[in-house]
């Protein structure tokens, strides 16, 4: 699996770049469950591979990324992608739209971050149903999205369904960018915690999320950590060469 040796910075600026140039991308946010799990599962990885970027959600990809000599990587996550990204996109007159979250969610962020970031664009929210949707389902939200105007498009429908959504899909929008950041539309609605700063730096907020929701979350993490280390140590990360 291809992580990009992304900061924040540099992440933003790629963003706003292909927006610049009408170009059509996704941009995946994944941790180490999530590189567990592409490299289980073909098409998900074939997904992440195939992204504009793979940004690395997580303190060990960032570790392993330095361990493969990119010294100025850092932890990308989508709670923090969101909020930046958005702030951004008023100084550069561009509209976000929000697909995703259980009814109300995607209004609640909006309202919420309204307060923190003056000026905020909205084009649209949407929650589609949690069941599966018909082909004409999803071609009507996208039409809808196009319709809207909006550059970035913030996708929080869980991983890996956001991943596979957005690549089957990317070729329906017009010009988008389209982000998937999961968890972050029920963190910015208010609706889940976030890890305190400390545990986030030292590579420890899967502890405090497990804490949170141990019935769902603990095969996740039981089987996603060790593996993630034992297969780190077994293959050293690499450097490959840099998407066009």
């Amino acid at each position: 699996m291809e992580v990009t040796a992304a900061s924040m910075s540099s992440a933003t600026e790629q963003i706003f770049a292909w927006v610049d140039a009408g170009r059509r991308a996704y941009v995946c946010v994944s941790d180490t469950n999530g590189l567990v799990n592409a490299a289980a599962d073909p098409e998900l990885l074939s997904v992440y591979n195939g992204s504009g970027m793979t940004l690395p959600d997580g303190m060990p990809l960032v570790w392993a990324g330095k361990r493969a000599g990119f010294s100025d990587m850092t932890r990308v996550c989508g709670p923090d992608l969101l909020p930046e990204t958005l702030r951004q996109a008023v100084d550069r007159g561009h509209d976000s739209f929000f697909y995703g979250g259980a009814p109300g969610v995607a209004e609640e962020m909006v309202q919420r971050l309204r307060a923190d970031i003056p000026g905020l664009r909205v084009a649209g929210t949407a929650s589609p149903p949690y069941r599966p949707m018909t082909p004409d389902e999803v071609a009507a939200d996208i039409a809808a999205i196009n319709e809207s105007g909006a550059a970035l498009v913030w996708v929080g429908l869980g991983a890996p369904k956001q991943e596979k959504w957005m690549a089957d899909h990317i070729h329906l929008f017009d010009r988008a960018v389209v982000i998937g950041v999961g968890a972050a539309f029920d963190m910015h609605a208010g609706r889940v915690r976030r890890a305190p700063l400390w545990a986030q730096r030292h590579g420890v907020e899967w502890l405090f999320r497990l804490a949170q929701e141990p019935r769902r979350l603990w095969r996740r993490y039981a089987r996603a950590v060790p593996t993630f280390v034992w297969g780190a140590l077994r293959q050293r990360p690499r450097a490959v060469a840099s998407r066009p």
